[in-house]
């Protein structure tokens, strides 16, 4: 069962779906485990996109599959994107983003059907930094993390890119911050694009992100310039050391994004990381034969800590 929801951040709303688990037929050992379980609340995922994405983008087959499990999860679009209003659209900024994280966390903490002390936070590229900063915060109810090919340095994956690259990206984002100052339109540029600038602009991203988009998407494709400064100064693996629950890393050795070896530097700072790396491009975890092993591994990961009977 999927249920529309909105949920207050910072001044404004958030879009969501939340997906949960239908109870088997009642007289069988395995129901009564599950009403056990709904009477305390469900455990429960919660995710969110990468960069200028939204949910309906290749988030639903990971939700899908950590309902079959028996998960609650929540799958919501930030402000400024998707469903979610905010002004101006396509705005990507990383703060308010994790702003919205935590409405989030708020949100299923305060569910009458949710269990707001077993909480997974699940995030993939820039989200997957969002997931690894938020927990060294440690926000109540979180219980594991999942970070997905994620991005854990604005530096590192903007050096990935040739030098030709940076001078136009900081130009175009200093022209879109002033224009904002003074009350203009923003300056927007493609999030991807088959040549030219773009904000994912490695060989394989406009084929690898347009996969993603569902044939009906109203989607601009487009986002304020000024991302390209806020990426510069964003580092969300920078106190991985603090992060003190049970968080599970998943790295694209052949990542031309987010590179592998700033993920793994980060993962070595976290207390007990389970680390998984494997030979695939940043885009590969969305489609098979990628996805069913990835998804595998992630749905036993919260099945151990999160506690919920298989």
């Amino acid at each position: 069962m999927v249920c529309p929801v909105l949920f207050p951040s910072g001044g404004g709303e958030c879009a969501g779906d939340l997906h949960l688990p239908s109870l088997p037929e009642s007289g069988s050992a395995r129901a009564a485990t599950d009403e056990d379980s709904a009477a305390r609340g469900l455990p429960t995922v919660v995710m969110a996109h990468g960069i200028g994405a939204e949910r309906r983008f290749g988030l639903a087959p990971f939700a899908e599959r950590f309902v079959r499990r028996g998960f609650a999860v929540l799958v919501f679009d930030y402000r400024h994107l998707g469903e979610s209003p905010g002004e101006p659209r396509g705005l990507v900024d990383p703060a308010r983003q994790l702003q919205d994280y935590e409405a989030a966390l708020a949100f299923v903490r305060s569910h009458p059907e949710l269990d707001g002390d077993r909480i997974a936070l699940w995030g993939t590229s820039f989200s997957g930094g969002h997931v690894l900063s938020l927990a060294a915060r440690s926000p109540a109810g979180v219980r594991a993390v999942i970070s997905l090919i994620p991005f854990v340095s604005g530096w590192a994956s903007t050096f990935a890119y040739p030098l030709r690259y940076h001078v136009p990206a900081v130009a175009r984002g200093l022209v879109d911050r002033l224009r904002g100052a003074v009350g203009l339109k923003p300056l927007t540029v493609p999030v991807v694009a088959p040549r030219g600038l773009a904000l994912l602009a490695s060989p394989d991203s406009f084929a690898g992100y347009t996969a993603m988009i569902p044939d009906d998407a109203r989607w601009s494709g487009r986002v304020p310039a000024r991302v390209f400064l806020e990426i510069l100064r964003y580092h969300p693996g920078k106190d991985s050391a603090r992060i003190s629950v049970p968080t599970q890393m998943t790295v694209a050795m052949e990542d031309t994004i987010c590179p592998p070896g700033a993920s793994r530097r980060v993962a070595q700072r976290i207390p007990g990381v389970e680390l998984h790396d494997f030979p695939m491009g940043h885009f590969d975890p969305y489609v098979d034969p990628w996805f069913s092993r990835v998804v595998a591994i992630q749905t036993e990961f919260l099945a151990t800590h999160l506690g919920c009977t298989p």
